[in-house]
């Protein structure tokens, strides 16, 4: 009975990467279907603190356009801004990624050097 019962478990189909012929293999499956693309510039005016804190004081914002996320569901974008420090003296132009999931800001952190916020074109929103 147990061998019948593992013969027959051998019958399902095989991996997608398994070395059988290509009929015997489970389909890949279909990518799920891309977002349209965010209106970032009109989600920073709603919700700019979702990216910069109000003690920030950001003048001077810009967003670049928004681009699938690579690392999962969703979009990014980059946004740089001029903030101050908590004592309020100016720290420069900041950098933030910002990822875009279900039409909404899910995260924001610094750039890192492997980010392409470098190379982006920004508009002022």
């Amino acid at each position: 009975m147990a061998g019948a019962a593992l013969t027959l478990a051998g019958c399902g189909f095989a991996d997608i990467r398994a070395p059988v012929p290509e009929f015997m293999r489970a389909k890949v499956p279909e990518p799920a279907p891309l977002e349209p693309a965010p209106d970032v510039r009109r989600m920073l005016k709603e919700k700019l603190d979702s990216v910069f804190t109000a003690a920030s004081q950001p003048t001077n914002i810009r967003v670049s356009e928004p681009r699938p996320n690579l690392r999962g569901p969703g979009w990014t974008a980059c946004v740089k801004a001029d903030v101050n420090s908590v004592t309020g003296q100016p720290l420069g132009t900041q950098t933030y990624r910002i990822e875009i999931s279900d039409g909404a800001i899910a995260d924001r952190r610094t750039i890192e050097p492997e980010d392409t916020c470098a190379g982006e074109s920004y508009e002022p929103i």
